[in-house]
């Protein structure tokens, strides 16, 4: 039994409710004693402070601002279904009941967004509060709502608003929540009201962690100061969309209508001249062979600062990007100290969802089933609710139930009485990262200097002074590079061609991102809960802008579709690869975005489904719009694809419960393709031979208890260090990660040029590269083809144990030897010990006292560890960094497979639980089940909902008498 975790019960739902009250009162005793060794906290706390903050969830509570009676109906896991007679009622009552369960984590949410972590948490987080002011998030959503969101829209926020604050009047921090409690101990704070504006800039910290390939934009710059143009190829090599299907694998743009239409035969290299490049470059590098000197594209020419020979032009990217080196090494520092509510980056950030047709399920109906990877927190990300009115009208127009923000009114994923609709993350490039020529008066653009937009923010710190900080725009957006220290001078030593502009004392970097911009993507939430059909569906898909996804789509009357939103830019010159030069208009973006009518969608495809799971949305050769050059790479997508083949082929047809087992697919596909090599190295070491035999026979699953998973995955591991690890620049690998090199600095002491010195990596382990996702197992493939088997990847030096390796089965058979001793190390000598799940464990952390508070309060607030099958860049998508270690850093984040038309026939779970209170019981109620792969029943109708009740609480107008 994991640590710290609630074991299985067969019990009815009555019975079970009971034994974890008795489980909470012991866990609560627990804490006490626990508490009172704490220094400073056992004088004050007790019993009632830790119990104070549970939510009543039976009775009568009157409720400031109701029209009407609201019931909200609690199941044995405290999802709430909550009815009402009114919209406003409706997300009035949301509000009232997120905040019961959640508002610690909403509050938290909006300090973040508004850059203001600072009041909470003291002086640590004056950093992250300065970027944070820096992109505006909350100045972009206050924005929106008071431009650009519908009227209707802004009413829903109000109640939503009105009914958090009601929850909040004449609380006290202990009544809110015990962090509240903790945090008062050190720091006087009080929470303020809730606004609509908190909602909406809640979209805003989603779309960054989905802002698509900022960090690869800014990796392959870093790459350049130590890798070779061919190199940087090999690591990002093109999609594979002959092996990897795309989402959507027919369909153009019809020229004359200009309207997508998925029925058209594309034709080949349609890719618009506005973006000016090729589809095979994915290292950024190329640009038609094209001389981007000077002012000059002219095909072939040589103008000042052109190409040729070698050098790079100031106003090509490539000359940009090695400008830039010092720069980004520093922004990718900031970037890691951002809090990722949804994920480290890399290519664990995504989803699977699918949805099969009537024709080939158990139901006749389309079943659709949605995973969303992203980070492990606790409490979970998700929260699932019902919203329903008791008569459906032009007054109370919703009947919607799914996976919740909490701190956001509607439903985010789920389904309403028509229809169901899944997210997974398109990825589509919306960043671009600019470098500006910059003076104390301005910054340049085309020979002028133009004045920035300037403002100032003040940021009030717990415990002392406020800072100020000024906020500098370029015509490109904020001067992201403002934020920190190590910018301030940048780009002293780091080469650029004669058509830059001076120098001087450096360049800066400017952040050009879609969700900088007002839009209309909360609109789309409460659309997409109304909608009645594809027709409607599409019309709240083309106000979903930011963050783009992919929706998925399913109907009663057994439709299915495919949409790909968003605000996606088109670029004058470049394709996003790669950092831009910002003083000139040759670069930059158009004004209009990729037209919503030319964007890629399906209906009622022949194949009879449709599988998005990050892979490309479309052949980009056969399609005119640049998406984007850095999808994920589509082993989990083809994985789904197979999985439905081999189930439908022959008349087959899929149920529910084969929905939920394609879920927890635990194939890893690196293994198909590296274990045969690995099981034909000679190896003569008694122990390593012994960890070898362990591939024999093995069928590829990484399942908790698999020896051989955790010995393939340790292998994977190493050749990754091996052959790419010690060969990339210090500012990709791991912090910790330490190897020998020869000291290139020239602007050190000569007589220190050559030497060998050690270098650490600095990144986080989390985002740390090589991080063995599906782009790794394209990096790979072709070196494990080549018979040579001498490419230089293969080279690695001696160790103090290990021989240089010059070929493939030398660097396989040292990875093999160092993945044997790893596994000795961390798991025992006695390979019948070993399992996978003793490996790749998850440990769910309160997001911010859980990970940075006093001991005893994470001790109180953490959960875990559990052993989990799965892996990288499976179905099953337990994601683990290769390069920082095993341990899961992301997660599906929730599982539903929604059973359409028999509604309450769908599953669904949580990561954790629908409570944010420790030790209340549905704290974690929910993990040991999702650890398993087993789905909760999913009540939706009246009556289902009546049968799972546990608790009803009835929420009434002041004076009522009810």
């Amino acid at each position: 039994m994991p640590a710290n975790t609630t074991p299985p019960s067969a019990e009815p739902p009555g019975k079970k409710i009971k034994k974890k009250g008795r489980r909470a009162r012991l866990l609560v005793i627990v804490l006490v004693l626990a508490l009172a060794g704490g220094v400073g906290y056992g004088a004050f706390w007790g019993v009632d402070t830790v119990r104070a903050s549970f939510p009543q969830t039976t009775g009568t509570i009157e409720l400031e601002g109701l029209g009407g009676e609201v019931e909200v109906k609690r199941d044995g896991y405290g999802i709430p279904q909550i009815y009402a007679d009114t919209d406003a009622d409706l997300f009035r009552a949301q509000g009232f009941v997120q905040a019961q369960d959640r508002f610690w984590e909403m509050d938290v949410r909006r300090h973040m967004t508004a850059g203001r972590l600072s009041e909470m948490f003291g002086p640590g987080q004056v950093d992250t509060d300065a970027f944070l002011r820096t992109l505006g998030w909350r100045k972009v959503a206050q924005e929106e709502y008071d431009k650009v969101l519908s009227p209707e829209t802004k009413k829903n926020l109000q109640a939503y608003a009105e009914g958090v604050n009601a929850y909040l009047k004449g609380k006290s921090d202990k009544d809110i929540s015990v962090e509240y409690a903790a945090l008062n101990l050190k720091y006087d704070y009080e929470p303020e009201p809730w606004t609509p504006v908190d909602s909406v800039a809640w979209l805003k910290a989603m779309a960054w962690d989905l802002r698509g390939n900022m960090q690869e934009e800014i990796d392959r710059s870093l790459l350049t100061g130590k890798l070779d143009e061919k190199q940087i190829k090999d690591l990002y090599p093109a999609y594979p969309y002959e092996r990897n299907r795309p989402i959507v694998d027919k369909g153009a743009v019809n020229k004359i209508t200009e309207k997508f239409d998925p029925g058209a035969t594309p034709a080949s290299n349609e890719l618009d001249s506005q973006n000016g490049n090729s589809q095979d470059s994915r290292g950024g590098n190329s640009q038609n062979g094209n001389s981007q000197g000077g002012n000059s594209q002219n095909n072939g020419s040589q103008g000042n600062g052109s190409q040729n020979n070698g050098s790079q032009s100031g106003n090509s990217p490539q000359g940009a990007a090695r400008g830039l080196q010092s720069q980004l090494s520093a922004l990718s520092d900031t970037l890691d100290e951002i809090p990722a509510l949804l994920g480290p980056s890399g290519n664990g950030i995504g989803s699977n969802s699918w949805v099969v047709r009537g024709q080939y399920t158990t139901t006749n109906q389309p079943l659709l089933a949605n995973d969303p990877h992203l980070a492990p927190q606790l409490p979970s990300l998700w929260y699932q609710m019902g919203l329903h009115c008791r008569k459906t009208s032009a007054t109370c127009k919703y009947d919607t139930a799914g996976y919740t923000f909490a701190g956001m009114p509607g439903v985010i994923i789920g389904h309403n009485q028509d229809i169901a609709w899944g997210f997974t993350n398109l990825g589509a490039d919306v960043t671009d990262l600019f470098l500006e020529k910059v003076t104390d008066g301005g910054y340049q653009y085309d020979g002028e200097t133009k004045p920035f937009v300037s403002r100032e923010e003040t940021i009030e710190v717990a415990g002392e002074k406020p800072r100020t900080i000024t906020v500098r725009e370029t015509n490109n957006g904020p001067l992201v590079s403002d934020r920190s220290d190590e910018l301030e001078k940048v780009g002293e030593k780091a080469p650029v061609g004669s058509g830059a502009p001076d120098r001087g004392e450096g360049y800066a970097v400017a952040l050009k991102w879609t969700a900088l911009q007002p839009g209309k993507s909360m609109d789309a939430v409460f659309e997409l809960n109304r909608a009645k059909d594809w027709d409607t569906f599409r019309e709240a898909a083309e106000h979903f802008e930011v963050p783009s996804q992919n929706l998925v789509y399913a109907d009663t009357k057994n439709n299915i579709g495919y949409q790909a939103p968003g605000k996606i830019p088109q670029r004058k010159a470049g394709d996003g690869t790669v950092p831009s030069p910002g003083w000139t208009s040759e670069y930059g973006w158009k004004d209009e975005y990729v037209p919503f009518d030319e964007l890629p969608y399906e209906y009622n495809p022949e194949r009879g489904y449709i599988v998005t799971a990050n892979q490309a949305v479309i052949d980009q050769e056969k399609y005119p719009h640049l998406l984007t050059k850095d999808w994920g790479y589509g082993a989990r997508s083809q994985r789904i694809n197979d999985l439905i083949e081999s189930k439908i082929k022959d008349g087959g047809k899929i149920s529910t419960d084969d929905m939920r087992t394609m879920q927890m697919d635990n194939s890893s596909e690196i293994a198909k393709l590296l274990t045969p090599l690995l099981r034909k190295i000679d190896i003569s070491d008694p122990d390593v031979r012994e960890a070898q035999k362990l591939l024999d026979g093995w069928d590829y699953t990484q399942d908790t208890d698999s020896a051989a998973a955790a010995y393939f995955n340790a292998v994977w591991r190493n050749t990754l260090k091996l052959a790419f690890g010690h060969k990339l620049p210090k500012e990709l690998r791991p912090k910790g990660q330490c190897i020998n090199v020869r000291n290139t600095d020239q602007s050190g002491p000569v007589d220190d040029l050559n030497k060998v010195v050690r270098e650490c990596g600095e990144r986080d382990a989390d985002s740390a590269q090589p991080d063995g996702g599906d782009r790794w197992f394209e990096v790979v493939r072709p070196l494990l083809a080549d018979k040579q088997q001498d490419n230089a990847w293969w080279q690695s030096p001696k160790s103090r144990n290990e021989k240089a390796t010059k070929t493939r089965d030398e660097l396989l058979a040292r990875a093999m030897a160092d993945a044997r001793w790893e596994l000795t190390a961390k798991l025992g000598k006695d390979i019948s010990a070993w399992s996978w799940g003793r490996l790749h464990q998850l440990n769910l952390r309160n997001q911010t006292l859980g990970k940075e508070g006093p001991g005893v309060l994470r001790y109180m607030l953490n959960r875990g560890p559990w052993n989990l099958s799965g892996g990288e860049a499976a179905v099953n998508a337990t994601g683990w960094n290769a390069a920082g270690g095993y341990d899961v850093v992301w997660v599906p984040s929730m599982r539903m497979v929604v059973n359409v038309g028999d509604w309450d026939k769908s599953r669904w779970i949580n990561l954790t639980g629908a409570s944010g209170h420790a030790y209340n019981a549905h704290y974690t109620d929910q993990t040991e089940k999702w650890a398993k792969g087993e789905l909760l029943d999913w009540a939706y109708r009246p009556d289902a909902v009546e049968q799972a009740t546990s608790d009803t609480l009835r929420l009434t107008p002041p004076g009522s008498g009810a």
